[in-house]
């Protein structure tokens, strides 16, 4: 596989394992390191009048000794500018030794325009911000508009979470290798790093197999051999079956948007669950979508033990009073009728935050994970307080301890959308888009997660499925786009995703809801 992301101790683990298994060695996967960095501004910047080379003491400052001496070699002119000096016998102390260019101190870097800028200062390791030298090298680099090739990762933005440690370089292009770090992905590091591009350096796949990544960029790769395919025999209830629950008569159209996007994804059957005051309401706009009164308990008892439906929708418009949880919760207790799978979105995470602890403890009692939550920037800190307000820890790390904390799988949303499990496996989205930045997406988003859990996906690979299908689909309908054009913009995705080759098809299945595998 080719879509793990490697923290930056999960780097250096496969640098030594490869260094170890041969056949390269450290000097040489340096010099593969900045070759093909030197390959990249020779293919895409011929035109600078200059090359500026900026090299820090470590690894990083090493690849860009190789490049500078690449590019003098091909004619390019070329300025080295260094801060420190690399330690004595290491890699990137023969580097320096190998390259012909006298270096000139960074405190002094100056350039004029039409140049280019390699920044191989420092990368996915650095842990402190840059020094005051390092920092005017930013800005003068920004101010300039002068083009940035960042070697890793832009010096100054940490690779474990993608946070500016003071200054940072803006990059047009970082040139990373072997995998993508946390903070090629996790904002601001995804704007600062501008086009990525990963190298192969020779560092294979069986040394990244041992490494035992448990992050992954979300592509469809990571899931599609779950994704669901109807078998020959399916009919609409072997599909899976959804309920919705509604909000009051002013506030219904949320769970309408959940209850389409469910049944544009897969499930053959959809319900709204609506009080009776909001019946003629929803009925007026409701067609293939089934609906039925639900006031009580008894009444939610009672379609689940007709119809069994396989997941349930439950928060979108219903308020964030305390009692909006505590139906929920009661729902839950009742172990002979919990439900097989769930999703919890909007105001059904809000009216919780009160007593988060109960929530979770019913979650626990479900068994294995089959709730996916699905909370935006304020619902997490709502939900999560103790985890959201630790500055230590990467939106992916909080992502990783409140799945952990809760026995579900946490949809933690934005434009860097954080997928987790409680097993320790993550995704971090990369497809987001501004697009999406309108009422009801979010209602959508849980239409689709409830409707890939109701034909049998797993809950991880149904909330990464469910984000990069709803971000691709906004990608593909363009400027305008609102909440109410999502479902319908699904069709063109599940095409492309089904069209041959993209998905592999069991030959001479009948086994109604089976996965592709």
């Amino acid at each position: 596989m080719s879509h793990e992301i490697l923290t930056p101790d999960e780097m250096a683990k496969a640098d030594r394992l490869a260094i170890e298994g041969g056949p390269f060695d450290g000097y040489a996967l340096m010099r593969n390191a900045g070759a093909a960095v030197a390959a990249l501004v020779l293919a895409r910047f011929a035109s600078a009048s200059t090359v500026h080379v900026l090299c820090g003491p470590g690894n990083n400052g090493g690849d860009g000794y190789v490049v500078a001496k690449a590019l003098v070699e091909t004619g390019c002119a070329v300025k080295l500018w260094a801060e420190g000096s690399p330690k004595p016998g290491s890699d990137a102390a023969l580097a320096a030794a190998d390259c012909q260019l006298k270096a000139q101190p960074l405190g002094d870097f100056e350039m004029k325009p039409g140049a280019l800028v390699v920044d191989a200062l420092y990368g996915a390791g650095l842990s402190k911000p840059l020094s005051a030298e390092a920092g005017r090298a930013a800005q003068l680099a920004a101010d300039m508009k002068v083009p940035v090739v960042s070697v890793d990762l832009p010096s100054g933005l940490s690779g474990e979470s993608g946070a500016t440690l003071g200054e940072a370089f803006q990059a047009t292009i970082t040139v990373t290798f072997a995998r993508k770090k946390p903070g090629h992905l996790l904002l601001p590091g995804r704007n600062l790093c501008g086009e990525v591009v990963v190298a192969d350096i020779g560092i294979g796949d069986k040394v990244i197999d041992a490494v035992g990544a448990r992050c992954f960029e979300n592509v469809p790769a990571l899931w599609l051999d779950k994704f669901p395919m109807p078998a020959l025999d399916a009919y609409k209830y072997s599909r899976g079956h959804v309920g919705v629950f509604s909000g009051g008569p002013s506030a219904t159209g949320a769970a309408r948007l959940a209850a389409m996007a469910a049944a544009r994804i897969g499930a053959g059957a959809v319900t709204v669950l609506s009080p009776s005051l909001s019946l003629s309401v929803n009925a007026s706009h409701l067609t293939s979508i089934m609906l039925r009164k639900a006031d009580t308990l008894e009444e939610v008892f009672g379609f689940l033990d007709a119809r069994h439906p396989e997941a349930l929708v439950y928060g979108p418009g219903l308020g964030p009073e305390p009692g909006v949880g505590n139906f929920l919760l009661d729902l839950l207790a009742a172990a002979e009728n919990s439900p097989k799978g769930l999703v919890l979105d909007a105001d059904g995470l809000t009216s919780l935050a009160a007593q988060p602890e109960a929530l979770f403890a019913a979650l626990h009692r479900m068994g294995a994970p089959r709730a996916i939550l699905t909370p935006h920037e304020g619902e997490f800190r709502r939900l999560f307080p103790g985890i959201a307000e630790d500055e230590k820890l990467s939106k992916l790390e909080k992502a990783r301890a409140a799945s952990r904390l809760s026995n579900a799988v946490v949809v933690y949303k934005g434009p860097d959308t954080v997928i987790a499990a409680p097993d320790g496996r993550a995704a971090i989205n990369s497809n987001g888009t501004p697009l999406l930045a309108t009422a009801g997406s979010g209602d959508v988003l849980a239409g689709i997660c409830a409707g890939l859990l109701a034909q049998g996906m797993p809950a991880f690979e149904a909330g990464c499925a469910a984000v990069w299908i709803h971000a691709d689909a906004a990608q593909r309908f363009g400027p305008g786009l609102i909440a109410e054009d999502l479902p319908l913009a699904l069709l063109s995705v599940l095409r492309n995703l089904r069209e041959p080759g993209a998905l592999p098809v069991p030959p001479g299945s009948l086994a109604a809801g089976k996965t592709l595998s």
